[in-house]
């Protein structure tokens, strides 16, 4: 009875780590181009793409070029623009390498039609659109502060390992990605089941001596 109790505890623990909850979406100060989370990791695209990988439609602009990307107010460096000027895809994806539970960028001229996912393992985790996030003032507006801001994603003690920013329209611009990599939280699940599995051996073997 106690060996049962035991498999059903763990099932209970690697359940709840394994469960994602919304993050909580909050909005920095109006003109803050940057995060503000201690330890981040701090993507600006100055160097290139930056990430463990980088795939689909984007390119690392700077400047504007008229009907297809404008640079975020306040940049003039470097950032990225979703999509690239083409006709045929309309998202890119940007793994991670580890395990993260926070996420943040500045978001530039923030359209309706602009989409942010966050994946765990090619699940989804959560996805919003521009109107989600500034509701009204994702009207594409270059210059407004209401219209380009700096975005937080904390996901608490849920984790995710990728990104996508999805357009339908010329452009999702962005610039200053942030994430903070959870690294005690990348083992415990696997060494969870592997608990899991020796118990329930030792179970299957006392009941053939049974």
């Amino acid at each position: 009875m106690k060996r049962f109790t035991l498999i059903a505890t763990m099932l209970g623990l690697l359940v709840s780590l394994t469960s994602q909850a919304a993050p909580v979406v909050s909005l920095s100060a109006a003109g803050e181009l940057n995060t503000s989370v201690a330890d981040a990791t701090i993507i600006d695209f100055n160097d290139g793409c930056g990430y463990a990988l980088c795939s689909g439609d984007f390119v690392i602009a700077s400047g504007s070029l008229s009907g297809y990307y404008a640079s975020p107010a306040g940049v003039d460096s470097p950032y990225l623009s979703v999509p690239n000027p083409s006709a045929t895809t309309k998202t890119a994806e940007f793994s991670l390498g580890t395990l993260a539970n926070y996420f943040g960028l500045y978001w530039g001229s923030i359209d309706a039609y602009n989409f942010i996912s966050f994946y765990l393992n090619d699940t989804l985790v959560a996805s919003y659109s521009g109107s989600d996030i500034v509701g009204q003032f994702a009207d594409g507006n270059q210059i407004s502060l209401s219209s380009n801001r700096y975005i937080n994603f904390d996901f608490g003690s849920s984790v995710f390992d990728k990104v996508t920013l999805f357009s339908n329209g010329f452009a999702f611009e962005s610039d200053n990605h942030a994430f903070k990599t959870i690294a005690s939280l990348s083992e415990p699940a696997p060494a969870l089941l592997m608990l899991l599995g020796l118990a329930s051996l030792g179970l299957i073997r006392r009941r053939a001596q049974a």
